[in-house]
């Protein structure tokens, strides 16, 4: 199933900001017309899914392994390997949830305008140096 299709913690708030569905969200950002802001967020959107299904599958191990009727059945060397699973999920999902929140936080209301007049400095994909090289000493005559 596609990332698309899956339901993410974030999806209310994110259709919310925006005044989308997720569909027409996904739709603007692949088609190239979303600002840099929601491409991000529908990155982020799709990283916090994959994220947050890792996370149930675990979640869901965890609970079968220690179900009663499988009481005799324990290992502790398997549930220490879902404990390492669980963390890294967890670790995953609250670092894609604090980066879409942050995204979120400091991007420009979606609704604005951008400003008339200039037009956005173009980025260079030239490296340039911030200072000229240093002058050369002058090369001392060799004596005979």
């Amino acid at each position: 199933m596609s990332v698309i299709r899956k339901p993410t913690s974030q999806d209310a708030v994110i259709e919310k900001v925006f005044g989308e569905p997720l569909d027409e969200l996904y739709a603007a950002a692949v088609a190239g017309t979303a600002s840099p802001a929601l491409h991000r967020i529908m990155e982020l959107r799709s990283f916090l899914a994959v994220a947050e299904e890792q996370l149930a599958r675990v979640r869901d191990r965890i609970h079968e392994a220690t179900a009663p009727a499988r009481h005799y059945e324990l290992s502790a060397e398997e549930l220490q390997w879902d404990l390492q699973w669980l963390q890294a999920a967890l670790s995953g999902r609250q670092e894609c949830v604090g980066a879409l929140e942050e995204v979120l936080r400091t991007m420009p209301d979606p609704g604005a305008r951008p400003q008339q007049g200039l037009p956005p400095p173009k980025i260079s994909a030239r490296a340039t140096a911030a200072h000229p090289p240093a002058a050369q000493p002058p090369a001392r005559a060799r004596r005979p």
